[in-house]
């Protein structure tokens, strides 16, 4: 089974050069979860989608982050946390970070 979270947009202190600290910049984030084969009839038996935005809420709150990879690193770390996740894919987009292209960005994939 497969569960997903799809363009969350945060503003965040991200970015190593000297324009970038200090300021807010948007991200837009997408997380791909692969969770062990099991009977899902209540929500303990899945991941909360609620968790994943919480996850990368938690990590802006904590502060300026340097690089795009570093904050997707501990995005995947986080989500694999959980023990129905076993694989963890998160791309995230930077728009505006590069003059001429739609987003800049990342993508991590975590495995157990």
């Amino acid at each position: 089974m497969t569960v997903f979270v799809r363009g969350l947009t945060l503003e965040a202190g991200i970015g190593i050069h000297d324009h970038e600290l200090g300021r807010l910049q948007r991200l837009v984030i997408d997380v791909t979860l692969e969770l062990a084969p099991a009977p899902v009839e209540r929500l303990g038996d899945t991941v909360n989608y609620e968790t994943i935005a919480a996850a990368a809420r938690a990590i802006v709150a904590e502060g300026h982050v340097g690089l795009v990879e570093t904050f997707a690193q501990r995005l995947a770390t986080a989500c694999l946390a959980d023990p129905h996740v076993r694989r963890c894919a998160v791309r995230i987009e930077k728009p505006g970070a590069l003059e001429g292209a739609a987003a800049p960005g990342c993508e991590v994939v975590l495995s157990r």
